[in-house]
């Protein structure tokens, strides 16, 4: 993949920070890299547990199955909808059904321990970002 030449979307709250958890988080901060350089960065809406709030009695995650019923995966459906212009989804955490939604609807999730939104993109870039999968829950 041509990292510098993309558009990446990190889910976020603050604009600054990447949310450590994708089903938690507020906004998508969607940065648009051309030649190796952000030229565009905008906030987008993004759905979430706080949009779902009163259909489940509580969020929990109960094992590998979790996430990938029809229901969990029309809610992943729903928080992504908003960035399938996107090449890269980031977030420092998520489930497995939402890392294998977004992985299906031809998104690369990206799971990191870099926290600052600037620092990422600039991993992305230059090809160093690590993907931690083992912070998948």
């Amino acid at each position: 993949m041509d990292t510098t030449n993309i558009k990446v979307a990190f889910v976020t709250d603050d604009g600054t920070t990447i949310s450590q958890h994708f089903g938690r988080a507020h906004y998508y901060e969607v940065l648009t890299v051309v030649n190796g350089a952000v030229t565009n960065r905008e906030r987008r809406e993004k759905a979430g547990h706080h949009t779902f709030a009163g259909q489940e009695q509580q969020h929990e995650h109960h094992g590998p199955g979790h996430g990938f019923d029809e229901h969990s995966q029309g809610k992943h459906r729903t928080m992504t909808e908003n960035v399938m212009d996107c090449q890269i989804l980031v977030a420092r955490g998520m489930g497995f059904g939402a890392y294998q939604h977004i992985t299906d609807a031809k998104l690369k999730p990206i799971i990191t321990h870099t926290q600052n939104i600037d620092d990422a993109v600039r991993e992305i870039i230059s090809g160093t970002i690590v993907n931690h999968e083992e912070r998948l829950h």
